[in-house]
């Protein structure tokens, strides 16, 4: 059984709208300096435009769950990713250091809804077997994003001006949501659906413990990932195009690492490519913190800390098996749960790194990270057996 032809083109426009999202997000981080700079803050001020990101996607996720209970997938995706592309227009042409903020805090709130329902849309999509493959077909819309569209971003950012970093990915959102209506098959409504009851996942242990694992396993990766370029230029004395090649290997390791981990999904079920997945992520950030200080090591750090980033897979399959009837917004809460990550990790490794304790240090704490990740993910194994929750995962069934 394979997708119609339409319905490819329609994944595909899924993934377009995971692109425009990557790029406007991980775009906000590298131009910090220059919009710092243009609205007189300082880069710890600036630094508030990208929490406030994280936040609004931990508080959007909930929200637009809810809201988009009783709606069609098509309508709801579309109308979530034309949001997003309007709200980075708006932030690249108003003015004001504040404006930015609530923008970029706006800008987060469909981020989590659209992301989750557009995987469980391609996964829906395929058979059962493959609905991993599914889940990366959109994924690799956000990995193929650090490849292209976040260095594109960046040159028209330093070229003409940071606003542009925020106004292509909007355009691209809202090219995105249009393609979405003309090519996503119409799917009914489902009429007897409460808007509440998408809140039961949030008292499914089964699904709290999954997220868990997100929010505290996934922090390692962002423990290194932050500090990847200042942790360069500061001990490796490296050549101008290093750091771009740099970040370029690690959007290249996640596109590579979503396809590999689907294929290991697809083949030792959810939680034996999870523990595999895991437990490579632990070793790759401990070799970033060994490589600090060769910058050519680093470069190959990256692309295997991207490889590592492919967890999302397994877990995203793992909560569409308990989530029951409420998988919109048990999915949408796994992108809340790795921006928490995304806000865990840098802290902690800053942290170390105020404490004195040098630059491989956001590699050391990555670790610890991971290793209680792949704790909270034995915990989630425990728990499914003894509750005899979705334990006999053979690759057949997922």
């Amino acid at each position: 059984m394979q997708p119609q032809p339409n319905l490819k083109l329609a994944i595909l426009a899924l993934g377009l709208g995971a692109f425009a999202i990557g790029t406007s997000e991980f775009a906000a981080m590298g131009l910090l300096p220059w919009y710092a700079a243009d609205l007189a803050v300082t880069e710890p001020q600036a630094g508030h435009v990208v929490s406030a990101y994280a936040l609004g996607v931990v508080v959007g996720a909930p929200i637009t769950s809810i809201l988009g209970a009783k709606l069609p997938r098509r309508r709801y995706l579309a109308a979530l990713i034309a949001l997003y592309g309007a709200v980075n227009l708006l932030a690249a042409v108003l003015p004001g250091y504040g404006t930015l903020v609530g923008m970029r805090f706006l800008a987060g709130l469909p981020h989590g809804g659209y992301l989750g329902v557009a995987m469980l849309f391609a996964a829906d999509a395929m058979p059962r077997e493959q609905r991993a493959r599914g889940i990366t077909q959109v994924l690799l819309g956000l990995t193929i994003a650090n490849i292209a569209g976040v260095p594109l971003a960046g040159m028209l950012g330093q070229g003409l001006g940071w606003r542009w970093g925020f106004a292509l990915p909007g355009v691209l959102a809202l090219i995105a949501g249009w393609l979405i209506l003309r090519l996503a098959p119409s799917v009914g409504v489902n009429r007897t659906a409460r808007p509440m009851d998408e809140l039961k996942a949030l008292r499914n242990p089964s699904v709290i413990l999954i997220l868990l694992v997100g929010a505290i396993g996934f922090g390692g990766l962002f423990a290194v990932y932050s500090y990847l370029s200042a942790a360069m230029l500061a001990t490796a004395q490296p050549p101008g195009w290093a750091v771009p090649a740099m970040l370029s290997a690690f959007g290249i390791g996640g596109t590579l690492g979503s396809i590999l981990a689907a294929r290991l999904t697809m083949r030792h079920g959810t939680w034996g490519a999870g523990f595999r997945l895991m437990a490579f992520m632990a070793m790759t950030q401990g070799f970033a913190s060994y490589a600090v200080g060769n910058w050519w090591l680093m470069v190959l750090s990256s692309l295997l800390l991207g490889l590592g980033s492919g967890m999302v897979v397994p877990l995203q399959t793992r909560l569409m098996d308990v989530a029951g009837e409420a998988q919109s917004m048990a999915a949408a809460m796994n992108h809340a749960a790795f921006n928490a990550a995304n806000a865990l990790g840098p802290w902690l490794a800053g942290l170390a790194l105020a404490a004195g304790w040098g630059w491989r240090s956001s590699g050391m704490v990555a670790v610890a990270l991971s290793v209680a990740g792949l704790m909270a993910f034995a915990l989630a194994c425990y728990h499914a057996r003894a509750f005899g929750d979705g334990m006999q995962d053979h690759p057949a069934r997922i």
